[in-house]
């Protein structure tokens, strides 16, 4: 028999995965002939997420030139870089254009087809447009990888699952309100991919309680405005008559922040600095383990923060002294020197305040993490303006270089993750942080904010917005604006569903965790950080099952690498191609014998 693998996933994660598996197979594999199965009810490349059949106004949240498929010389990996171009250099279009998810879809299912087109010749790959139901068979044998409406199972020397974003079942809370929902008519969408929801329930002129205001919030506000028939006119929203009045609130109670809107001139922060991969592997090395903590947490602040901390706030300064020395008080050589030796916050915090003069141009992370706290306002209508005012100064400052330490920062986020990734779960607070500073919407979807806002069919009701079902109604409050109540008969779960192995809809992965593949704390799927194999509850890894992806503890950031940044996602495609080929190979070589 053929050797062969099973890849679970046809979107980016497993087209990488065969990009990765061509360039090294000349160096790696020997065998003769090998079977590629990929299994997705979805056309390969695009997968469901980038799919054909979306509306044509629901954009990315990258520019076009900060897509990429293809790997660079700053990729720390062990395989041979294989480049190609960006979005916007296979398209042809403006590099800061935010291209359409379909575009984005025709140019995933190019390289998908580029990537099996360079694959060996005695390579063959299937596609399967079903569901994977379970893997089953014995550690050291092969694998069944059993499929909807197929009658036996696919055989496979190894399995990778390269999933994607995973529906879920809901929460305690949720399934609450979903019944409460159902007893008194009223309308309850819970998390969901927005692309997938039916938001026909939601009636024109009706006000709509929202929960969550990243980047599902910004799929929801267009699709029930321009996707109703409205327009923008400038800065001015004309309305169709057929859009609810959307009242949105989150934990920040604010939107994330808007994707940087200039180019990046001179030296880059030269980063890892204070958190690299010898202080990885000092937490690492710790008997009684590490914590995490976080911006605006309370305890549990000693171990991995303030590295991040330190990582950040040197990216910045370091952009600050070096490109605008006019608003310091110190040589940067003198500043970075005194910022390496101070170990503890406060004597850090006193440097900055010593050397850098003006409170704006210092970085205050847990302010920027929660810009409403303590905040509060005396009426409904004075917190719209004065949000409104949020969203312009936010505009204002992302597209303004003279700011440009806030790009370093990014740089810097992008840095920090790529270490985090070998520490496993880290929690969902890092991620929610990274995606809110660094992964915001574009900037003309603020300014879309701004003008529904006037236009009043977008309100905003507050941090630390809390939903209350009783009377028949959902009520929705908020200690930004003391005493405001607002009464719905709609609430829409703005957020994707958590990724959590015990209440993923996949059954293939529930089948997986009630057989005793580990989840973290959190609920993601454990991975051996080398090479992505899944390890069981005892920390052994399974020698013939593999997994990639945000329901894993090798989470990385985005959906898509930043050219010239280093992407660990393709780091981990390339270590996992690279032991499955050896593997593979192993078993041909004994196969032979």
């Amino acid at each position: 028999m053929r050797p062969s693998v099973v890849i679970v996933g046809a979107g980016p994660r497993g087209t990488g995965l065969i990009e990765r598996i061509a360039a090294n197979a000349p160096e790696l594999y020997t065998g003769s002939g090998l079977d590629v199965h990929l299994v997705d009810p979805h056309q390969p490349g695009s997968g469901r997420i980038w799919r054909q059949a979306q509306s044509p106004l629901l954009w990315m949240n990258s520019h076009a030139e900060d897509v990429t498929m293809f790997t660079d010389e700053t990729v720390e990996m062990a395989g041979p870089v294989r480049e190609g171009p960006t979005l916007h250099e296979w398209a042809g279009i403006d590099g800061t254009a935010f291209a359409d998810r379909q575009l984005q879809g025709a140019y995933l299912r190019w390289v998908h087809e580029q990537a099996v087109a360079a694959l060996p010749p005695d390579v063959r790959v299937h596609h399967h447009p079903r569901r994977a139901l379970r893997v089953s068979g014995p550690r050291e044998g092969r694998q069944q990888v059993w499929l909807e409406g197929r009658p036996r199972p696919l055989l496979a020397d190894l399995v990778v699952l390269a999933l994607g974003h995973l529906d879920a079942e809901l929460d305690e809370q949720q399934t609450g309100l979903a019944a409460y929902a159902r007893e008194h008519g009223l309308v309850h969408l819970p998390p969901d991919f927005t692309a997938d929801s039916d938001l026909s329930a939601l009636a024109p002129g009706e006000p709509v309680l929202v929960r969550g205001f990243g980047l599902a919030f910004v799929d929801l506000m267009v699709l029930l405005t321009e996707g109703r028939g409205g327009r923008y006119e400038g800065d001015t929203y004309v309305p169709s008559g057929r859009e609810p009045v959307l009242y949105v609130g989150s934990r920040r109670g604010v939107p994330y922040h808007s994707k940087i809107g200039y180019d990046w001139t001179g030296e880059r922060p030269p980063l890892p600095r204070h958190f690299g991969p010898a202080e990885v592997d000092a937490l690492l090395a710790r008997a009684e383990g590490f914590a995490v903590g976080g911006a605006s947490a309370g305890p549990g602040r000693r171990d991995v923060w303030p590295l991040v901390e330190k990582e950040l706030g040197f990216a910045h300064y370091h952009r600050l002294f070096t490109v605008h020395p006019e608003r310091t008080t110190l040589s940067w050589s003198a500043f970075e020197e005194k910022y390496a030796a101070v170990g503890d916050p406060a004597g850090r915090a006193a440097l900055v305040a010593s050397a850098v003069p003006d409170p704006a141009d210092r970085l205050d992370l847990a302010a920027l993490d929660r810009p409403l706290d303590g905040v509060r306002y005396g009426s409904f209508e004075a917190f719209q303006e004065g949000l409104r005012g949020y969203i312009e100064r936010d505009l204002d400052r992302r597209h303004d270089p003279s700011h440009s330490p806030d790009l370093a920062v990014f740089f810097g986020l992008l840095s920090v993750y790529g270490q985090l990734v070998r520490l496993g779960d880290v929690g969902p607070w890092w991620h929610g942080f990274f995606s809110y500073l660094a992964s915001g919407p574009p900037g003309p979807r603020l300014r879309q904010m701004a003008a529904l806002s006037r236009a009043g069919l977008l309100k905003f009701v507050g941090a630390d917005m809390t939903v209350t079902a009783e009377d028949g109604v959902f009520r929705a409050t908020s200690a930004t604006v003391p005493g405001a109540v607002i009464e719905a008969r709609a609430l829409v779960e703005a957020r994707l569903p958590e990724p959590t192995v015990g209440r993923a809809r996949d059954p293939l992965l529930r089948r997986l965790h009630t057989e005793g593949a580990a989840e973290t704390p959190e609920g993601l799927l454990r991975v051996d950080p080398g090479d992505g194999r899944i390890l069981d509850r005892s920390g052994r890894p399974h020698p013939r099952r593999f997994a990639l992806g945000p329901y894993t503890d090798g989470r990385t950031p985005g959906a898509f690498t930043r050219p010239r940044t280093g992407g660990p996602a393709f780091r981990q495609n390339d270590a996992t191609a690279r032991a499955a080929l050896v593997l593979i190979g192993t078993l041909a070589g004994r196969a032979a014998a």
